[in-house]
């Protein structure tokens, strides 16, 4: 089984910036694609930002030039750089996994880090 642990969210300003963490453990994600999904107050969860095991990316378009998702196959972890902050950005971030690609089926996720931008 895989564990994935979220970090790094918290209280920032509108412009600033933040970096969240996810680290996985019970086995190797390596090969596995990781996402970023998000769910904010009143709406429904959707997909923020994909890795796969090669390193193509994609995002939402609400985030694109904005938010940056990276891997650390070494250390086992995922990360979202996310600049650029604005209020709409306030949510939970959740962290998943996928073994597939196609269809992706996100079996295992994260409890969720809470990110609040104030205006």
């Amino acid at each position: 089984q895989v564990q994935l642990v979220e970090s790094g969210g918290g209280l920032v300003q509108a412009g600033g910036s933040l970096r969240l963490s996810c680290a996985a453990s019970g086995r190797t994600v390596s090969s596995y694609v990781m996402a970023w999904f998000r769910q904010a107050p009143g709406k429904e969860r959707e997909l923020v930002a994909a890795i796969s095991s090669l390193g193509n990316t994609n995002y939402a378009d609400s985030v694109k030039g904005r938010f940056t998702i990276s891997r650390d196959n070494a250390k086992n972890t995922m990360y979202l750089q996310m600049n650029s902050l604005v209020p709409g950005d306030t949510a939970v971030y959740f962290c998943a996994a996928s073994r597939r690609w196609v269809p992706p089926s996100y079996n295992y996720w994260g409890q969720g880090t809470q990110v609040t931008v104030s205006s």
